[in-house]
């Protein structure tokens, strides 16, 4: 039983928890900018399938100033077009053999993405450099190259990586004009007639409006997709992700815990009682507890820790870089925490009061897929429901020596101390 000094120190606590899933939803810009947990990219498996659609539609654009080059009016713009496309294939085809034998970080796509932008850039600085300045202001075959790789930024759910390459392309090309402005009388060098027309400043302030409405446009997609992607892979109540989203992310947790021999752990928690819980303080009391359940969760991980809805009172820690003994630890005072949680009723004047039972399953020590990890961690916490509830079950101690051991970093996290 608790003490009441030791419910009133957690009385705070626990209010704050709730104030924070009331709170008011983020602004449009903070949505746009910031981290979603739910929209994160799932790592070199994601990464992949942007690589293999990026290789594909420069393939095919390569055809583009290929016709330019045999049936086009000046040969020299399809000679650059053709020799900048072909080098974008062969480092797009470069950097997806990289994925395909397992080299990843996460900031390969914002390195991509504006290296693809500056090749379009650095296309057109060479007609500066060939004394050809209006071909390089007037092309109408490569700038429009600036809009794919602008385009092709809205496949990371990252709005952060499109804007970038945005501000870059509108960066870079206005220094190819003003390079181009400063070493050519561009008005006196542009043909009355010919493939590129003359000169003309509004035309290039035109441009540079374009690839910033583009931008814009791309952003938009993003914000647009990341928010459908949420709403199908978040649970409503909690705010947590769901079922949907652990089956993706363990998928790819699996394949980063194969590649590199990591530990990964998960947990698998109850609410103890809940339907009992709901009869007698009513349904809305019980989506009370689910939040305040969730806050807590959200509390007690780290960045790299993902936590779940898996269902009715049920949910799923998902604990990469930790081995079973780091996570049986960590779950033991997860389930202390909640014990001494107060959680406020509205309209009661009576606190309510929870515990969880949680199963925990070990890579290596309960199988090698994810459906085995699952079923291992399902079967302890019935195993810890049948034994009293509120308690944790986890792999025995004699199993786990066969695992991969912890990263030094599990030892910490960085929501605050459980």
């Amino acid at each position: 039983m608790e003490s009441e000094g030791r419910l009133s120190r957690r009385r705070s606590r626990a209010s704050a928890s709730l104030e924070a899933v009331t709170a008011s939803p983020p602004s449009f810009g903070h949505r746009l900018l910031a981290t979603d947990p739910v929209n994160l990219d799932p790592g070199a498996s994601g990464e992949l399938i942007v690589a293999r659609s990026r290789a594909i539609m420069i393939g095919l654009l390569l055809v583009v100033p290929l016709v330019h080059l045999f049936m086009g009016p000046d040969p020299h713009a399809g000679i650059v077009g053709t020799t900048a496309t072909a080098f974008a294939l062969c480092f797009a085809l470069g950097y997806l053999v990289l994925l395909v034998r397992a080299v990843y970080r996460p900031w390969f796509g914002m390195v991509t993405s504006l290296v693809d932008v500056t090749l379009v850039s650095a296309a057109l600085m060479a007609f500066v450099l060939l004394r050809e300045p209006v071909t390089a202001t007037n092309s109408r075959l490569i700038f429009d190259f600036y809009f794919f790789a602008i385009a092709a930024t809205a496949l990371r759910y990252d709005a952060r990586i499109t804007l970038a390459a945005g501000l870059l392309a509108v960066v870079q090309y206005a220094l190819v004009i003003a390079v181009a402005a400063l070493k050519f009388d561009l008005l006196a060098a542009s043909p009355l007639s010919g493939p590129y027309g003359r000169f003309d400043w509004p035309t290039q302030v035109s441009r540079v409006i374009l690839l910033a409405t583009m931008t814009a446009l791309a952003a938009a997609i993003v914000y647009r997709s990341r928010e459908l992607r949420r709403l199908s892979r978040s649970d409503r109540l909690t705010g947590l992700p769901n079922r949907t989203y652990l089956e993706e992310r363990l998928v790819a947790e699996f394949a980063r815990a194969r590649r590199y021999e990591e530990p990964l752990a998960l947990a698998i928690l109850d609410v103890g009682h809940f339907t009992r819980f709901n009869d007698t303080w009513g349904h809305a009391a019980g989506d009370v507890v689910l939040q305040a359940v969730a806050q807590t969760l959200l509390d007690s991980i780290r960045e790299s820790d993902v936590a779940v809805r898996y269902g009715g009172e049920e949910f799923v820690l998902l604990l990469p870089g930790m081995d079973s003994t780091a996570a049986v630890e960590r779950a033991e005072r997860l389930r202390r925490r909640m014990e001494e949680t107060v959680i406020r009723i509205p309209r009661r004047a009576d606190p309510g009061r929870i515990t969880i039972s949680i199963g925990v399953s070990a890579y290596r020590i309960d199988g090698d897929s994810p459906e085995a990890l699952l079923d291992a961690a399902d079967a302890r916490l019935f195993e810890a429901k049948e034994g009293g509830r509120n308690r944790v079950v986890g792999p025995p101690p004699a199993s786990r020596a066969t695992e991969p051991r912890s990263r030094p970093s599990a030892a910490f996290h960085a929501r605050g101390e459980v």
